[in-house]
């Protein structure tokens, strides 16, 4: 149910952006992902870091865009939230408390240095996501953009997901690989 909530702004954005434009998708989105935090607090009594830093990257580069008239705004959101991610995850593992392990840590034991990899592996995910956003953004035409960040973004993720999970399976100890089976 959560992981359906967090593409409903998305969502919204693309259909919005077929329908009219980026600027009335624009505030949509910026509703939407206010009415997505919401709903979640309601239903979990908390909301991820990552939903509040999208949310307040989409209010202030989404309000510039509208109020400024200017797509360009929207479209550097994506390379920032890409680059904060990144950030965060090397800020975290260079003071010993990685956030990957912190968010799987708690249904998967792993060594450090495999957490290590992982986490490596999303700082680079996250920063190829940001200079590829940056590519089509402003190279390509805003269609485009709008389909390579709902589309394209979103199967990368779903992708650098996926490996993740197969590589975590794989080092798993062999009980709890019994017990998941």
């Amino acid at each position: 149910m959560k992981q359906i909530l967090d593409f409903i702004p998305l969502i919204i954005f693309f259909t919005l952006y077929k329908m009219y434009d980026i600027y009335t998708a624009t505030g949509a989105l910026i509703i939407a992902t206010a009415v997505q935090l919401i709903v979640t607090y309601a239903l979990y009594k908390k909301v991820e870091k990552m939903q509040l830093i999208t949310f307040i990257m989409v209010t202030v580069f989404g309000g510039m865009t509208i109020f400024l008239h200017d797509d360009n705004f929207i479209k550097w959101k994506v390379t920032i939230v890409y680059c904060v991610f990144a950030a965060g995850l090397i800020v975290t593992h260079i003071l010993g408390k990685p956030v990957i392990k912190g968010m799987l840590g708690k249904e998967v034991t792993l060594s450090d240095d495999k957490w290590a990899k992982i986490n490596h592996a999303w700082v680079l995910f996250f920063t190829i996501c940001a200079i590829a956003n940056l590519y089509v953004a402003f190279e390509m035409p805003l269609d485009v953009w709008v389909n390579f960040k709902v589309f394209g973004l979103l199967g990368l993720t779903f992708l650098c997901t996926l490996f993740t999970g197969m590589y975590v399976y794989k080092y798993m100890p062999k009980e709890k690989k019994e017990e998941q089976e």
